[in-house]
């Protein structure tokens, strides 16, 4: 233990004790720790609290009261922590830093409500995102988001303008195409489509945008793969033993593509009885473990079967936007470690990422 007499002298801080403090943080986002290369300075307030200021390369602001919560306690002295999160890649298309494909082997898995959950989680820990949804077979982001009827919009005829939900940047096939129409389109029609409003889109600066792949893995998945420059995708499966089965082949086909699978999310996982509390596990249990253990990828999240979710769906709200919700917790844990985990696997790619829960 350190006290504000062993950590102040009278012309400056002893750095060496945060920094060690910092990197012996773990959690299952930062599971070595807080780097060193995070710190942008260490200094003293006027109260003689600590100032630590950091600069997180992923997205990740929520965990920072448990960081300044861990070095207080440390050293024995009150701590205040800012950040700010600053993503230092390069751009990897346009102005965009990292796209991020979620994908399922089969429909009706939650894998656009996923998507967009994942989304809002991602803009409140600190990060730019868009979402673009590419599912032709059913775009649902317009009625998830709450923009069913809107209609695209450009400035100089040649550039769409996103939508902005909340703060999320939107792009859809559904804004272009009615519905009914887009179920008939095949191959080169569907990955045309997407290569348009990937381009003809005017993002602007954004560290991650979130692609609502469609379901499935056949030609137009692959194509589509193959077409967009993806620095990861995320595989949403539930429990069943077919849906698993399903999300195997998604994992077998961006292996192909090599595009890195950063993690599974386990959509319906269990239903938490409103009576007793107890987790039942209606359409089984521990199979996304198996499935990622056999891969090598990590779980990102156990995500239950919860009224709530489906309830803002249908307003076109963001359980993972509104931080009253217990449930936004867990999908803010999942983007947390997909970030962290983006992040890792292009810095530290021997490092294995150990799994706490959140």
């Amino acid at each position: 233990m350190f006290g504000l007499s062993k950590l102040f002298s009278s012309k400056s801080v002893q750095k060496q004790p945060i920094i060690t403090a910092l990197a012996a943080y773990r959690s299952a986002a930062f599971a070595v720790g807080i780097d060193e290369s995070f710190i942008d300075s260490i200094s003293q307030n006027d109260d003689k609290s600590i100032l630590i200021k950091l600069t997180l390369p992923f997205a990740a602001q929520s965990e920072i009261p448990h960081v300044q919560q861990h070095v207080s306690e440390s050293l024995s002295v009150p701590v205040v922590i800012e950040s700010v999160v600053n993503i230092k890649e390069p751009a990897k298309f346009k102005a965009i830093k990292h796209i991020v494909l979620i994908a399922s082997g089969k429909g009706g898995v939650g894998k656009s409500t996923t998507a967009v959950n994942l989304a809002g989680a991602l803009k409140n820990e600190g990060a730019k995102v868009g979402i673009l949804d590419a599912d032709i077979y059913g775009p649902s982001i317009p009625m998830l988001l709450g923009l069913v009827g809107a209609e695209p919009q450009t400035k100089d005829n040649k550039l769409l303008q996103p939508f902005d939900a909340n703060g999320i940047k939107a792009q859809s096939i559904g804004f272009l195409v009615p519905s009914d129409d887009a179920t008939v389109w095949r191959g080169p029609m569907a990955s045309g489509a997407l290569n348009q409003l990937l381009n003809e889109t005017d993002w602007g600066e954004l560290d991650y945008l979130i692609v609502d792949m469609p379901p499935g893995t056949g030609d137009i998945q692959l194509t589509m793969s193959q077409k967009v420059p993806a620095s990861g995708t995320v595989i949403v499966t539930t429990p069943q033993d077919l849906a698993l089965a399903d999300a195997q082949k998604g994992i077998a086909m961006f292996n192909k593509v090599n595009v890195p699978v950063l993690g599974l999310i386990e959509n319906m996982s269990h239903y938490i009885c409103t009576h007793c509390g107890e987790a039942n596990h209606v359409f089984g249990k521990d199979g996304a473990e198996k499935l990622a253990h056999k891969h090598g990828v990590t779980v990102l999240s156990h995500i239950p079967l919860a009224i709530d979710i489906r309830e803002y769906s249908e307003q076109g709200k963001l359980i993972a936007s509104d931080n009253s919700a217990a449930i936004s917790k867990t999908y803010s844990a999942a983007a947390r470690l997909m970030a962290s985990t983006l992040y890792y696997q292009q810095h530290h790619n021997a490092i294995e990422i150990v799994i706490t829960e959140d």
